[in-house]
């Protein structure tokens, strides 16, 4: 899709395997968590993502399903328009990964971007 004409205001997707494995993780747990995706400044391309298990807050936008919830605080949300954040298992090992169209360019360890 071309980056122009694409609409800065659709909230990221989040794949069923992502909320999958969340609730997977969150079954263990004593008090399950949401997971949150933010950006912030940084990393070796300019921004990085900090993917971690928290609670919501009041200005999160909430994505919702099969029980479980992930979490993007009102200043990430621009920067993850239209992204879909997933779970990948590889040789390498198993991550949530996102899939973010702003980005420019990322670098090799998938946490890393740039606008």
């Amino acid at each position: 899709m071309d980056p122009k004409h694409m609409d800065l205001n659709l909230p990221p997707k989040v794949t069923d395997r992502a909320f999958a494995r969340l609730a997977e993780i969150n079954e263990s747990a004593d008090t399950p968590k949401a997971l949150r995706v933010a950006v912030d400044g940084g990393g070796c391309s300019g921004f990085q993502y900090d993917i971690k298990l928290d609670d919501p807050a009041e200005d999160d936008l909430i994505l919702e399903a099969e029980g479980q919830k992930v979490v993007v605080d009102a200043v990430s949300l621009p920067f993850l328009a239209n992204a879909v954040i997933d779970f990948t298992e590889e040789i390498i090992g198993a991550r949530f990964t996102i899939d973010n169209p702003n980005a420019t360019s990322s670098c090799g360890c998938g946490t890393s971007f740039s606008m």
